[in-house]
């Protein structure tokens, strides 16, 4: 069923993201009927790292300085642990992120991407989840951290890790519909 039609999604990346932190999303929401688009500060194409090595290129198809988050319903953030690295020393990364955060609009991020939510400053008070390594980091943010699967708090849905994409993936769709 395509209840997604005329849904706009971003997917921003770097280099080094976990390739089915990206492509799950991507594929799940496509099904879905949304328009998604791969953004990154790479002009090209961007490598996924696949659990313990350098995986697929995937396709950007717009590059950030060019990208307006207006444009969009949605980000998603993936993880990986070079990807969000990269992201959140690029104040057009950052800024774009941050434009998403102080609109409203859903954003999804799993694993290691919520460093680059970090770095806008916005998310005192939140709860979210995370790769158990980020924990410290997002509590210091001011973050409530919780060890699910899933959680949706105000416009951020925050997953853990690849085996939680499922629920995930239902997640964003079901906020999207």
């Amino acid at each position: 069923m395509k209840k997604l039609i005329g849904i706009r999604v971003a997917i921003l990346t770097e280099n080094g993201f976990e390739q089915v932190e990206l492509t799950s999303p991507k594929v799940a929401l496509e099904n879905a009927g949304a328009k998604v688009d791969v953004i990154s500060p790479q002009r090209v194409k961007v490598k996924a790292w696949d659990k313990t090595d350098w995986g697929i290129e995937v396709k950007v198809d717009k590059e950030l300085t060019n990208a307006n988050p207006a444009d969009y319903d949605a980000l998603v953030l993936p993880g990986g642990v070079m990807n969000p690295d990269k992201l959140r020393q690029n104040e057009n990364a950052v800024n774009f992120v941050k434009e998403f955060l102080q609109s409203g609009k859903p954003i999804a991020s799993i694993c290691h991407g919520p460093q680059i939510l970090i770095e806008t400053g916005l998310l005192k008070g939140k709860t979210m989840t995370s790769f158990p390594s980020l924990q410290t980091d997002l509590r210091n943010a001011g973050v409530n951290w919780v060890d699910k699967e899933i959680v949706h708090f105000d416009n951020l849905i925050t997953s853990r890790k690849p085996s939680d994409l499922d629920a995930f993936n239902e997640e964003l769709i079901k906020t999207l519909s």
